[in-house]
């Protein structure tokens, strides 16, 4: 029994061993810390990982991304591009040197937040900084511009994106396969407002074509509070191109607005860079397995590449698509987007029962993966996926918006 024991008390401490991280705080505003430029490798800690990763912090000057801080996470597969400055947000993300989840956006430079006015241009002014591939819309509201039931502006996908993480921290896993974890905390404070505090998490393993988010938002006020977020997933070249296909699990379609409705039998397809095309945008209602769990996947023509984007319905019950197939100058992007609410302004949301409540000093989690797919046998298999989840479960066709927009006020 003594030698049991003993085996067992030895097992307990290799696995507490195991699970030892080495952690790097980058940023801290309640200390006033900041390391500037910065970068740690496999190789600089002394860890002989099969697959080489780095992770390095660089500030950014010129023009309106002066002070911009981003984040390239390398982990011998992938290269992403975080940017600390802009709600944690990801820029881009990287294959061989080559974008391969991302967009060509008319904004060029990675915009410090200190130079955008959210609500210039009737509050459009969001627009002036948008140009990442993932881009957090919440959480205080989210959608579109407009005057809520109160008569305050709400501007655009609300202020997380353009709110500065006041903690990014680095973890690192002793143990192989020593997974990267960056964590930012972004907050959203106002006097007698709001209090949410969002802890945003990445994790990425070395050699992995995969990385998720794991994000917790709090409500830290003593009332209880109303949250909308949506993952603004933009894609463009080299994945958006004419004939290519999105195929997500789903019991119901519907246009967003009229114009949306001309597109609705061909929602799966896309169009080349078309000239004058203004954006549609289709309101899906995703289904999930028996956890829940959905699949949307975005491939090419000949589906020899695209992206997986795997997310959970119980947290994220709606799927917003937005197709831009707009000219590659003005932006050639299509979003994947699931979230709580779709693009309506708020106030057209809350009937829609999409506008929900986090109590006082509660917590909601969200998760989000995305799959980058390299080959057709990785895309195929990715569509049966989705295949499976959708199982026998028919696609209704809206024929109209879920909200009457020539109505509106």
């Amino acid at each position: 029994m003594k030698i049991k024991t003993s085996y067992a008390a030895i097992l307990l401490s290799l696995a507490a061993m195991n699970t030892q991280a080495v952690e790097f705080v980058l940023t801290n505003s309640a200390s006033g810390e900041d390391v500037g430029n910065w970068q740690v490798s496999n190789q600089s800690l002394g860890l002989s990982a099969n697959t080489p990763f780095s992770v390095e912090k660089r500030r950014l000057h010129g023009g309106k991304q002066l002070g911009v801080d981003v984040l390239i996470v390398n982990n011998g597969e992938l290269t992403i591009t975080l940017v600390p400055t802009r709600g944690m947000g990801i820029l881009k993300v990287e294959r061989d040197g080559k974008r391969i989840l991302g967009w060509d956006s008319p904004v060029k430079e990675v915009v410090n937040p200190a130079f955008i006015d959210l609500e210039s241009r009737n509050g459009l002014g969001w627009l002036d900084g948008f140009n990442e591939m993932l881009v957090r819309c919440g959480y205080e509201w989210t959608g579109h511009p407009g005057v809520d039931d109160n008569g305050q502006l709400l501007s655009l996908h609300g202020r997380v994106q353009n709110t500065p993480a006041s903690s990014v921290k680095v973890t690192i896993d002793d143990a192989a396969p020593h997974k990267i974890t960056i964590e930012g905390e972004v907050s959203e404070r106002t006097f007698k407002k709001a209090e949410l505090v969002t802890l945003t998490k990445l994790e990425v393993t070395p050699g992995s074509n995969r990385f998720s988010l794991h994000d917790t938002l709090t409500n830290q006020a003593d009332y209880d509070d109303e949250y909308q977020i949506i993952y603004h997933s933009n894609f463009g070249r080299p994945i958006l191109e004419q004939g290519a296909k999105v195929i997500a699990a789903a019991s119901e379609i519907s246009p967003f607005n009229d114009y949306a409705k001309a597109g609705l039998k061909e929602w799966q397809t896309y169009l080349g860079p078309t000239k004058n095309f203004d954006e549609m945008v289709f309101n899906l209602k995703p289904i999930g397995d028996a956890d829940g769990n959905s699949l949307a996947v975005l491939h090419n023509k000949n589906g020899s590449s695209g992206v997986a984007l795997g997310y959970n319905v119980t947290q994220l019950p709606v799927l917003t698509l937005w197709k831009n197939t707009d000219t590659e100058q003005q932006g050639y992007v299509t979003g994947i987007e699931p979230g709580t609410s779709y693009a309506y302004n708020t106030k057209y949301q809350r009937p829609l029962g999409l506008v929900p409540t986090i109590k006082a000093g509660e917590s909601k989690h969200f998760d989000v993966t995305y799959t980058v797919l390299r080959n057709n046998k990785e895309v195929s298999q990715a569509v049966n996926k989705v295949k499976e989840i959708q199982g026998q479960t028919p696609l209704k066709q809206l024929t109209q918006p879920l909200v009457d927009l020539s109505k509106a006020d």
